[in-house]
């Protein structure tokens, strides 16, 4: 039975971490107290939704997150430091604390580890996320107790609707670009200032003329695109958002 901890403590666990090359012991105390803390939990590092999905949209609402009073945005998951390292470096996901509970004591404190043997994987967490204030659970949302691998409720877009209903995810920004182009320059200096996070899509080392033809016919960089819309150069961009 998946256990639904709100009002409670978070188990009092040490995590065997390393950065810089050395070993550095990470306590609950240290991650939870004084603090308010975004938690998500996921199977594991490297696999499929936790890539494409759960993480890389925790690392998009980052901002906004922190914006609504949240001060760290914690992933977990029952694997070892070297491996959660290598997964966060290959997500560039720098919004987010990846925390190696390689024992699996954190989630079995929590109630959440369940037996993935018949994937090869042995024990691992349920997923799930929650809002933890100075080391107390105020809210979870734990994934349906069903067969495989649900992905319902413990995504950042839960999260942030539950604390500021009203808050706006930042729209989703693209920028083609090629390198030494100063208009793309400008386009990448114009959004910054807007505070507006994007993805560059670098022609010739990213994508192709092909594809830049394709999706804008145009053959002249930047094109930028905000929320599904093809805004144009940066002179259009300019203007879209004076």
């Amino acid at each position: 039975m998946l256990e639904n901890k709100e009002g409670q403590s978070v188990p009092n666990v040490t995590f065997k971490t390393r950065h810089n090359d050395e070993w550095l012991d990470v306590t609950t105390q240290s991650l939870f107290e004084n603090k308010t803390v975004v938690v998500f939990s996921l199977p594991g590092a490297f696999t499929p939704t936790c890539s494409s999905t759960h993480l890389p949209r925790y690392n998009e609402l980052a901002g906004v997150l922190k914006a609504n009073g949240v001060d760290e945005i914690v992933c977990m998951s029952v694997n070892d430091t070297f491996v959660m390292n290598a997964w966060l470096s290959d997500q560039d996901a720098d919004n987010i604390t990846v925390i190696p509970d390689g024992n699996g004591e954190f989630s079995d404190g929590m109630g959440m580890l369940v037996d993935k043997a018949d994937l090869g994987f042995g024990k691992r967490s349920w997923r799930y996320s929650m809002l933890v204030k100075n080391g107390v659970i105020e809210k979870m949302f734990i994934e349906p107790n069903k067969p495989g691998d649900p992905f319902e409720v413990s995504d950042a877009d839960t999260m942030l609707n539950y604390i500021n209903s009203d808050a706006k995810a930042p729209a989703d920004v693209a920028l083609f670009s090629k390198v030494g182009c100063p208009h793309c320059a400008r386009a990448k200096e114009l959004l910054t200032s807007k505070g507006m996070t994007f993805e560059e899509i670098v022609v010739g080392s990213d994508a192709t003329l092909l594809s830049l033809r394709a999706m804008t016919g145009r053959t002249t960089v930047p094109q930028v695109f905000i929320a599904g819309e093809h805004i144009g150069g940066a002179d259009e961009l300019t203007a879209h958002l004076a």
